[in-house]
């Protein structure tokens, strides 16, 4: 008996131990791992991992402005056509009210996640935010995102629709944004003097309302992290595509091969429509596997193109020999 007390008793102190260690290990863990506001690089590398071109310091994918400047002759339509052939059916949003609704806008996604107020959340941001990563101790933290934004990124927040209360920026941050961006915003939520906004040249803005109100009971609770937008999910470095007709977010790594492809197809379009005005093909035979003479046809009319390619012959090239008709 005297040796099974004493098992036991021993089995009890190496739980206790166990236990001890356990809890000491998980306190440092949790200070280790403390949760930021905004994203670390490594994070948005991981997010990002198919990307393998040059980022910027906050991890983010630096797509190169000549795709951006290409993206926006690409019409929602075929950029739609070639992400659900990639397997990306979540990436459009529609039903926007726009500022400029006949200007497109592409950048790069700066994301921001807003969510009704909880004081003691709420103060854990502000604490992380401001003692711990730096950010503004003056204003809301809705400048929070602001101040990170460079030369073509585009300010993606999810304000979870709220309209009355909700209004994310007025003409002063908006100011603030297209100084720092040379773009504007998409918000799943709204702002306020719409009108000031309105004079700020080249600034525009895809929202879901406008309000005089100012913004209370909601806060900030990330930056760069992955967020809804409507149907859409939006990941930190993403592509943007905003016209009058929606929406896309596009993964960059795809975006290249994107434009690319958009490019072409808007270049059959253009032969096909023009070969049966001129009644040289029935309608069959264009909207289906073109034979070897209407390739031929094409080929020759693109050595002919009247205008300027939107891409390199070079790049044409390649990705017709790859390519079935």
């Amino acid at each position: 008996m005297n040796i099974f007390y004493l098992k036991l008793r021993t089995l009890r102190l190496a739980y206790f131990s166990a236990s001890l260690l356990a809890v000491a290990l998980f306190t440092g863990t949790s200070e280790l791992t403390a949760q930021n506001v905004g994203a670390s690089p490594e994070f948005i590398k991981a997010l990002t991992a198919e990307w393998t071109g040059e980022r910027f310091p906050d991890g983010r994918p630096k797509i190169p402005d000549s795709i951006l400047e290409r993206l926006k002759d690409i019409s929602i339509e075929e950029a739609w056509g070639v992400l659900r052939n990639k397997g990306y059916q979540n990436q459009y949003e529609g039903d926007w009210q726009i500022m400029l609704p006949d200007e497109a806008m592409t950048g790069r996604v700066v994301t921001a996640q807003y969510m009704p107020l909880r004081p003691d959340l709420e103060k854990q941001v502000k604490d992380q935010g401001v003692d711990k990563e730096g950010r503004s101790p003056k204003g809301g933290t809705n400048s929070w995102p602001i101040d990170i934004l460079t030369n073509g990124d585009v300010y993606v927040a999810d304000g979870y629709g709220k309209i009355v209360d909700g209004t994310l920026i007025g003409d002063n941050l908006g100011n603030a944004i297209y100084a720092k961006s040379k773009r504007g915003v998409i918000f799943n939520g709204s702002v306020r003097d719409q009108e000031g906004l309105s004079e700020i040249e080249g600034f525009n803005a895809w929202m879901k309302g406008q309000d005089p109100s100012y913004i209370q009971q909601m806060m900030l609770t990330s930056i760069n992290a992955p967020i809804r937008i409507g149907r859409a999910t939006v990941l930190p470095g993403d592509a943007v595509l905003a016209k009058k007709y929606g929406v896309i977010f596009i993964p960059a790594y795809l975006v290249e091969e994107l434009v690319l492809t958009s490019e072409v197809t808007g270049l059959r379009d253009e032969f096909g429509h023009q070969r049966l005005r001129e009644g040289k093909y029935l309608a069959g035979q264009i909207d289906s596997e073109w034979t070897e003479e209407i390739k031929k046809d094409f080929l020759d009319w693109l050595n002919n193109y009247p205008g300027k390619l939107p891409m390199t012959k070079e790049d044409l090239d390649d990705y017709l020999k790859e390519r079935n008709y």
